[in-house]
């Protein structure tokens, strides 16, 4: 059920020691957060995971995910030629969403966000799809979220090409980024619709480069030339080869690389834990 090789069995263990509420049989949820599988098995996206679950949970939004019941949704299968698994993961996932009246969906990976809202729809499961940087950017211009007092960074965002190039989700992650307190968002040369892909695009993620110059290092050098102190991305797969890439160029102790969500949740005025005498309530700092 996921690229990972990670048992099946394990996928939803997650959630024992979140904050989620996890969807029983034929319950509903507004929005499902389709964590994907790098949400679940790969530790650097649980981050974002984590993170992402401090943004709703914040901003007071309605959710709930599938845990156990979530699986891959078929992308790496079908981009490495695979037509046939693919296939037949869509058709399962798509019963599992209807079963539970789903309509509305926020994925953290581009790839998936493209499988399900472009792709799915030729199998019937036609559902609303948002990207996290399209409901972050939208719960911040509600103000349902607050921020506290930043120090200043240079921020860059890597454009992944699932949400760029393929759907146009361009101005959401730098909505956020301009929000963030602090950060002076900078553009590398080659962004938006002339972006330059990570190098995991395609199936790739899962393949070693044996000729030439590695995608990766070259995308990552592009970045690490504007200045900036964080490379923020949207995807899993980009934030491996981007953090692999500045390492690959000796800048991994000047030049971090974070998920737009991570570093939200890091910019949020917490809630403090209420005490027996007062009902503790979030500032502007």
């Amino acid at each position: 059920g996921n690229p990972w090789g990670v048992s099946a069995g394990t996928r939803g263990d997650w959630t024992e020691k979140a904050e989620v509420k996890v969807l029983d049989e034929g319950e509903e949820t507004p929005l499902l957060y389709w964590v994907g599988c790098a949400g679940t098995c790969d530790s650097r996206a649980q981050q974002t995971r984590d993170s992402m679950i401090d943004i709703l949970n914040a901003a007071g939004v309605d959710y709930a995910v599938l845990g156990h019941a979530e699986s891959c949704t078929g992308d790496p299968a079908r981009r490495i030629g695979n037509e046939y698994l693919y296939q037949m993961i869509a058709e399962q996932n798509i019963e599992t969403l209807k079963g539970h009246k789903i309509k509305k969906i926020m994925t953290q990976c581009p790839h998936c966000f493209n499988t399900l809202k472009n792709e799915y729809p030729d199998f019937g499961g036609d559902f609303d799809v948002v990207h996290h940087t399209e409901l972050i950017d939208d719960l911040i211009g509600e103000g349902k979220l607050k921020f506290k007092r930043g120090a200043k960074e240079k921020v860059t965002f890597h454009d992944p090409c699932y949400l760029g190039r393929m759907n146009n989700k361009y101005d959401e992650p730098r909505n956020v980024i301009e929000h963030l307190p602090g950060a002076e968002r900078v553009e590398m040369e080659r962004s938006e619709e002339r972006s330059f892909c990570c190098g995991a695009g395609g199936g790739r993620m899962f393949m070693e480069e044996t000729i030439g110059t590695q995608i990766n290092t070259e995308r990552s050098r592009e970045a690490i030339a504007t200045g900036a102190d964080t490379i923020a991305v949207g995807c899993p797969f980009c934030m491996t080869m981007m953090s692999d890439g500045v390492k690959n160029n000796g800048a991994e102790e000047s030049v971090k690389v974070k998920d737009i969500a991570e570093l939200v949740a890091e910019a949020l005025v917490k809630k403090e834990p209420a005490t027996a005498q007062t009902e503790a309530t979030p500032t502007e700092q």
